[in-house]
């Protein structure tokens, strides 16, 4: 006997929504305590300003204003999303994950899961939605980026400090008459987790105390160098997978690491000039997992992207891991 299973339908994202904290902390103040000048800061990362959520803002929190903007924007209620997907790597509780919270902050007993895959986990999350809708197990999802990265990384580290900062997107996926995500073009190099990563684990913390809190670390001229040097080719098999031209994207939203390796990614791809690219980093810094959405909300708000127009992600991080996918913008 087989099993039953609904129809498959084409996918797309219904609504986009984002949530910036209000604190602003510019160079001047991260050089204070990473010893660096503002200058320096800006002509290596391209970063002006960043924000930083209050003291007692959670990821939960800033993830729930993000999805309930994307709601909104998407005509769905809160209440009517049928799962919650989470992209983060700065929740600070193991368990239970913070999806959970989040959906019922938002009305619903929708099925809800965490996902980290660092600053890769927005495409990766993008892709298991559109699944999830496509097959039928889901109509509506709410997909979210949230990131409190200034719990994570230390205050003083001059390699991370004056990169991380907080933030949260959210996009609403659900049925679509015109197909609007491509395929994923995803994978990881776990050879070289150590790039990015933690100064120590909980056991390590928990049983040597020599050991101080645990921090992210970034050794960043070979995260640098990884990142320019092969994710223009993931991004080109994304167009490739879509059937996608580049002269036919509207825009390119690559994770906002750094304003000098997007520019670097840019002139690798040789995109036609007609082509808008994210550079919320300048203004929002890296937010991990929320940067793309981030970075798609502002290219709406400015108008440089339409109704319509389709758009390049592209997400790589700690793990390492990288995805990416071309999306029709609603």
């Amino acid at each position: 006997m087989l099993i039953q299973r609904a129809a498959a339908q084409d996918v797309g994202i219904l609504g986009i929504g984002a949530y910036r904290p209000h604190r602003v902390v510019g160079n001047e103040e991260i050089a204070e305590r990473t010893g660096r000048t503002a200058e320096w800061i800006e002509r290596r990362t391209g970063i002006v300003e960043r924000r930083y959520a209050a003291a007692d803002e959670t990821v939960a929190d800033m993830a729930v204003e993000a999805a309930r903007k994307a709601a909104a924007d998407a005509g769905v209620a809160p209440g009517g999303l049928d799962a919650v997907v989470l992209a983060s790597m700065s929740g600070l509780r193991q368990t239970p994950g913070s999806a959970a919270e989040i959906a019922d902050r938002l009305g619903t007993r929708a099925a809800a899961f965490d996902l980290n895959a660092a600053c890769s986990g927005f495409c990766y999350a993008l892709a298991l939605a559109a699944s999830l809708v496509r097959d039928g197990s889901a109509r509506h999802v709410a997909v979210i980026g949230s990131d409190k990265m200034t719990d994570i990384v230390g205050a003083e580290d001059p390699a991370t400090a004056i990169l991380f900062a907080d933030g949260a997107g959210a996009m609403v996926v659900g049925a679509q008459e015109e197909g609007g995500i491509g395929p994923v073009v995803w994978g990881s190099d776990g050879s070289r987790g150590e790039l990015i990563a933690h100064s120590a684990d909980w056991l390590q913390y928990r049983d040597d105390p020599e050991i101080a809190w645990p921090t992210m670390r970034m050794a960043g001229p070979e995260v640098f160098r990884w990142a320019i040097e092969e994710m223009p080719d993931v991004a080109r098999r994304a167009l490739a997978a879509a059937g996608v031209r580049p002269e036919g994207l509207g825009a390119f939203v690559p994770h906002q690491a750094n304003l000098r390796m997007i520019e670097t990614v840019v002139q690798r791809l040789g995109l036609p000039a007609h082509v808008a690219v994210a550079r919320d980093v300048v203004d929002s810094g890296n937010t991990s997992a929320a940067s793309i959405p981030l970075a798609v909300a502002r290219l709406r708000e400015s108008g440089a992207v339409g109704t319509g127009d389709l758009a390049l992600l592209l997400g790589f991080g700690a793990g390492l891991t990288w995805g990416a996918q071309v999306v029709r913008l609603p």
